[in-house]
């Protein structure tokens, strides 16, 4: 898979900050080159437009997350895509094939971040629902069909996706006291099922993708809102580092080929594999 001078390029979605920005970096720390999407390019731009987020600002940007990686050695492409601009997703893969001639690795890790995801059913839009499905399941297809051929005339690669416990478990309470919302959990779920599937039918042309779960990682986002969603100190977080040591070795060790389509639960994986110095006790 690697290139002739040993070599790997990485395409990571939604890295301008948290588990996205943390992948980019870790990709880059074992060697890989490192491509980057998101819809905040500057820092200073990014906006909480979530349920609770109140319109807030949030650090992170795709400058900042390809210096990290060049200042590791690497390259950093970044590129400003945006789940809900389908145009926007295949030109960003179409640049990075244009620019580096291949994709060995792809991070589906962009989600949908507006209103819709923390609200009940009875207050959720239709209209909502809607953009949760097709910035979710849609979007993240329109990127694999993208990204897909190429890796198919190239032999193979990697493709890894940011799954969620909300894709198959229950919540134990409503949403503000600790649950849910339907419309992200629904998207997430069909989302869930492309892993499974695809390693089926694309594991004999040197396709490997992985479901990972990350639990709860306390993100720029979720430390700002934690409160405001009923989930401060309820659940015990983990830094965007952990599941980025995952993922970054789910698309590069060897031995990772055995979990071809299987769900990773990231937080267990990382202390079982040593991938991640112990976070618990800090």
């Amino acid at each position: 898979m690697a290139r002739g001078d040993g070599s790997l390029t990485a395409l990571v979605t939604g890295a301008s900050r948290g588990i996205g920005r943390a992948t980019a970096i870790a990709l880059a720390r074992v060697g890989v080159d490192v491509a980057v999407t998101a819809r905040t390019a500057h820092e200073g731009e990014g906006v909480d437009e979530s349920d609770t987020g109140a319109g807030r600002r949030l650090p992170g940007s795709l400058d900042s997350t390809a210096t990290e990686i060049e200042t590791l050695g690497r390259r950093a492409l970044p590129i400003v895509a945006d789940l809900h601009d389908r145009p926007s997703l295949t030109a960003a893969v179409d640049r990075v094939f244009e620019t580096w001639g291949r994709i060995d690795i792809l991070v589906n890790n962009a989600v949908d971040t507006g209103p819709g995801s923390m609200v009940a059913f009875v207050d959720l839009t239709i209209e909502q629902l809607e953009r949760k499905l097709m910035a979710n399941v849609v979007s993240q297809a329109v990127v694999i069909k993208a990204a897909l051929p190429a890796m198919l005339a190239s032999g193979g690669g990697v493709i890894i996706d940011v799954s969620s416990h909300v894709a198959t478990g229950d919540p134990t309470a409503p949403v503000g006291s600790g649950g849910w919302g339907l419309a992200y959990a629904a998207s997430k779920a069909a989302f869930h099922r492309f892993a499974p599937i695809l390693a089926v039918e694309l594991a004999e042309h040197g396709i490997r993708i992985y479901n990972v779960d990350p639990g709860y990682v306390e993100t720029e986002r979720q430390q700002v809102n934690a409160a405001a969603l009923g989930l401060e100190g309820r659940y015990p977080g983990a830094p965007p580092s952990v599941p980025a040591a995952v993922i970054a070795w789910l698309g590069t060790a060897a031995e990772a080929e055995a979990l071809n389509g299987q769900v990773v639960v990231v937080q267990r994986f990382a202390r079982e594999r040593n991938l991640h110095p112990d976070w618990r006790s800090q």
